[in-house]
């Protein structure tokens, strides 16, 4: 059996170029899910459904499929911003596969200069994401502060946490 290593953190806090990160230290068989891809799957939602029922449907969706690769011993790499309290519902659902939880929590100022700094999907006003990014506060033991860390550190401070247990859920 694999595992699922859940990348996640407020919008701007490096997941995706950890993330990369991570598969490149990859022992085993690895899976990339990176998340963003899922909200191009949605063809065309019902008629006046709010963004946030969409917005569970995809991280369900991507939830099942790293599942999917970690049954096949694959350990699966997902990169979304989830809310950890998500994350607890869904890895009850899979008990028997091991889920990490790692959350990448640089200060919001970094991530608002990061969201604006990127090379697509720029943010240039971080207001509308300040209360997504306090839905990452607490979980201490999950939370890798990467203000000042390269990502390449990041990763391995990752990898010995997830050889630790550190980030095990459940």
């Amino acid at each position: 059996m694999g595992s699922i290593v859940v990348l996640t953190g407020p919008v701007g806090a490096g997941k995706t170029t950890v993330a990369r990160e991570l598969v490149k230290s990859a022992a085993a068989p690895t899976a990339f899910i990176e998340g963003d891809v899922f909200w191009s799957f949605i063809a065309r939602a019902p008629a006046g459904r709010p963004r946030q029922r969409s917005f569970q449907t995809i991280m369900r969706a991507m939830f099942r499929s790293a599942a999917a690769f970690a049954a096949d011993d694959f350990e699966a790499i997902l990169d979304f911003t989830m809310p950890p309290a998500f994350l607890e519902r869904a890895a009850a659902r899979v008990e028997s596969t091991r889920v990490h939880l790692v959350i990448l929590r640089p200060s919001e100022p970094v991530c608002a200069a990061r969201a604006a700094a990127r090379s697509e999907g720029v943010i240039l006003d971080y207001g509308p994401y300040r209360d997504l990014y306090a839905l990452f506060d607490g979980a201490e033991r999950h939370v890798i502060r990467n203000d000042a860390i390269s990502p390449t550190a990041a990763a391995a401070a990752i990898r010995e946490g997830l050889a630790a247990g550190t980030f095990r859920i459940g």
